[in-house]
């Protein structure tokens, strides 16, 4: 793609300029990404009701428990899919939209689509590779544990921008995204555990403003525990479902703007190493005397 640096989130980035430029882009594209954000909450909220989690709490023998859990198993694969489609459009819509007015969220739904089926593939191996590094990562218990979930996330930012941007097949996009991802390894590492630390701050944040109309019920758990149908009930009241579709829409355009800027910083970084230029090029000037050759100093003692 010949335009990316048109793009308002490629330049060479540091953690400030990244954090400041990801507000500013969320700000500016803020309605379109909080409203497809919003209808895939809302739709992956809905499907949880449908899931009798009541009927689990009033089963004690562990074999029917797993047996039901197995029987969710499939329903949660479907909930995963719906979820990376939406994440697929979010990606496709922040790397076109800013370069074509003319691209809008409709056209970009059409479009990802070509990108979905490699990307699962791509996120079916990436989750294979995370449940080796979680493995490795008890070793050292909760520091490994913490930088596997980092590592494993840094990796993953770049994949559809690397997919989307350079139009690479599968395993073009696995040793690129590798390969740039680990060029700027500890800033990559860096930027990825604030990013994930500032997400899941402001998720609590938000979460505990939402538990605040029923805010009774969980007081009323907590004196006793053994009682669990008000929770139950408050999870599936319609203004608790709404409401946390709004928060998980509120953050959910995060990640992607996130993982852009990452990869559009290595890019530019990249750029610059392969071809290092002023801002107006003024290294790179050719001169009509640089056209031709120097005379040689016995051509110059011959003419004098």
């Amino acid at each position: 793609m010949d335009q990316i640096k048109d793009h308002p989130l490629y330049r060479k980035h540091n953690i400030d300029s990244a954090m400041s430029t990801l507000w500013e882009f969320y700000k500016t594209r803020f309605v379109v990404l909080f409203l497809v954000s919003l209808v895939m909450s809302g739709i992956l909220q809905y499907a949880t009701v449908l899931v009798d989690f009541k009927e689990l709490q009033t089963i004690t023998d562990p074999h029917i428990i797993l047996e039901k859990l197995r029987r969710l198993i499939f329903p949660m694969i479907i909930f995963s899919i719906v979820s990376l489609l939406f994440v697929t459009i979010l990606h496709h819509y922040i790397l076109h939209k800013p370069l074509d007015s003319n691209n809008n969220i409709f056209i970009s739904i059409y479009k990802s689509l070509r990108y979905f089926i490699p990307y699962l593939i791509i996120v079916v191996i990436l989750a294979f590779v995370a449940s080796i590094a979680m493995a490795l990562g008890l070793l050292v218990l909760i520091i490994g544990i913490f930088f596997s979930i980092v590592y494993i996330s840094m990796i993953s930012f770049f994949i559809l921008p690397v997919m989307m941007v350079e139009e690479a097949n599968i395993g073009n996009t696995i040793t690129r995204t590798i390969r740039l991802s680990h060029s700027n390894f500890w800033p990559n590492m860096g930027w990825t555990a604030i990013f994930i630390i500032l997400y899941i701050i402001i998720s609590v944040v938000l979460s505990g403003i939402v538990l605040i109309p029923f805010a009774g019920s969980f007081l009323k758990t907590f004196a006793n525990p053994q009682d669990t149908s008000d929770i139950i009930q408050v999870t599936t009241n319609p203004l608790f479902l709404f409401l946390s579709s709004a928060v998980n829409a509120l953050t959910l355009p995060l990640f992607p703007i996130f993982a852009y800027i990452i990869y559009f910083n290595g890019r530019a970084r990249e750029d610059e190493a392969i071809l290092p230029r002023g801002d107006d090029d003024s290294n790179f000037r050719i001169a009509v005397e640089d056209l031709y050759a120097k005379p040689r100093p016995e051509d110059d003692q011959e003419i004098s």
